[in-house]
């Protein structure tokens, strides 16, 4: 049962939970620096395909024979193109933002093609789903991959045993799929790897199942992607940014809105992630046209990034510049910008994707290496706060995953395409969307990636074939394996 909240670390009663009210950002976002994906924390009511909020008891450590605590977690369905008694379950996962619905993405599609519900648990600690009233190092200790898996496969349990009960039906069995995009597409690969016996399969969208410590290829992407002229201007205004920081700090800092920035590695990192994220998101050009022609032009590159940054980054996309604030990452209360520390406590402790200049020919500032990540989480989190990579690989098995049924999926242009499995193997076929603004999350969302495109509509893709191809086999591969869900569950009556 829930407990009595007595003290700050105690767990968080049910009512409470309601009374907090959390909301993203504008627009919902991604910012590579803290989150991995937040696309699906968009506010719009038309965007999603339900809003309307469940709840259950979940346990808090899944691991503990002697912890029976338990928390409110909350989660979404959408049964209008569900085949009563028996359709298929499409178990869509939320990750490290607040779930504020089910996004009408191409999943919508999926789920009238193959007569499907469609329901979505949110992560545990983000959004409504906190244990606890106080996020201090030390509250943390439950927010993992490993928990979060644990509670999909209960909420799975709670929900079929839930729907059996509504259909008075007992001990029957739906066919569950499982889906994720970028982190959630982790957990979803990972998902079929520790319970194959409770999905069907698993699409693996822009899914990062490879911790890696020190992710140069990250910048590395950033750089082909941009293209040369692209790639030089970028370079060019780094240098020239650092030059003036040398002199006047807070005049710059100021000049991209982003004076709150004390530290100057926070300062540079918020600047690569405003490059990074036009590539990450299929908008491009929105970053390298203005840029190319300021070159061009002799125009002043700096201004010119500058512009671009509040305009864009910090304006029509939706990011906050305390995002990448430590003083704003070391609040342990609870409110609706907390993602921004769990996040960074989960990259601190299990998957670090630390964004390091190389040490050649690199895109961002060479200020951002290994230090300044593992100072981050010193300051932030206290000491002994490290990512353990290797034993996050050894678990999952990183890109050597040995799991089954599972479709991975990547856009040519996604930074984080390196920390997938982009190479095809037995019964883990893997796909590249190639096309100059297929980022991350295509097959789902179409391009460009951010804003939201209804029904992942791919019309505005360079090559809108190039998805469709890739959808079509995704299409075929769901077919196959909940046809033969469907089979061996016949055969075993």
């Amino acid at each position: 049962m829930m407990m009595m909240r007595q003290e700050e670390g105690s767990m968080i009663l049910p009512w409470l939970l309601l009374f907090l009210l959390f909301s993203s950002f504008s627009h919902g976002l991604l910012t590579s620096h803290t989150m991995l994906d937040r696309l699906s924390g968009s506010s719009s009511s038309s965007n999603y395909l339900t809003q309307k909020e469940f709840w259950f008891n979940q346990t808090l450590d899944h691991f503990s024979p002697f912890d029976h605590r338990q928390f409110q977690q909350r989660y979404y369905e959408f049964l209008d193109h569900f085949r009563l008694p028996d359709g298929p379950i499409f178990l869509k996962i939320c990750g490290e933002s607040s779930c504020n619905g089910i996004t009408n993405d191409y999943i919508s599609v999926l789920a009238k093609k193959f007569g499907a519900a469609v329901v979505s648990l949110e992560h545990r600690y983000y959004g409504k789903s906190s244990p606890f009233n106080s996020l201090k190092t030390e509250n943390l200790r439950y927010l993992s991959s490993k928990q979060a898996l644990f509670d999909l496969a209960v909420f799975r349990q709670y929900y079929q045993e839930s729907l059996n009960s509504k259909s008075n039906r007992a001990n029957a069995e739906n066919p569950w799929f499982v889906f994720g995009v970028s982190y959630p597409g982790a957990l979803s690969a990972w998902f079929r790897l520790k319970f194959p016996h409770l999905t069907c399969g698993s699409l693996a969208s822009s899914a990062v199942v490879l911790a890696v410590y020190n992710y140069t290829e990250f910048d590395k992407q950033i750089g082909e992607s941009a293209g040369a002229e692209c790639k030089a201007a970028l370079q060019e205004t780094n240098k020239l940014v650092e030059q003036r920081l040398a002199t006047d700090a807070k005049a710059v800092k100021t000049l991209f809105g982003a004076a709150e920035l004390e530290i100057d590695g926070d300062f540079f990192y918020f600047l690569a992630d405003a490059a990074a994220i036009a590539f990450q998101y299929g908008n491009p050009d929105k970053l390298c046209s203005p840029l190319v022609e300021a070159k061009k032009a002799g125009d002043d590159l700096v201004d010119a990034y500058a512009k671009y940054v509040k305009e864009y980054y910090l304006g029509s996309f939706g990011v906050n510049v305390q995002t990448y604030n430590q003083k704003h990452l070391k609040n342990t209360a609870l409110s609706e910008d907390s993602a921004d520390r769990l996040w960074w406590f989960q990259v601190c402790t299990e998957v670090a994707f630390f964004q390091v200049a190389p040490l050649n020919d690199s895109v961002r500032s060479t200020k951002v290496d290994t230090r300044y990540h593992l100072d981050l989480c010193k300051n932030v989190f206290g000491e002994g706060i490290y990512p353990d990579v290797a034993a996050t690989n050894i678990y999952y098995g990183g890109t050597k995953i040995a799991g089954s049924k599972i479709v991975f999926t990547n856009g040519s242009q996604d930074p984080w395409r390196h920390a997938s499995k982009q190479t095809s193997s037995t019964d883990m076929p893997s796909y590249t969307i190639s096309c100059h603004n297929c980022g991350h999350g295509t097959d789902l969302r179409g391009c460009p990636q951010a804003p939201l495109n209804i029904e992942g509509n791919a019309e505005k893709c360079s090559s809108p074939d190039a998805v469709n191809k890739v959808r079509q086999q995704i299409v075929e591969h769901i077919d196959l394996w909940l046809s033969q869900c469907q089979d061996a569950a016949r055969s075993a009556i």
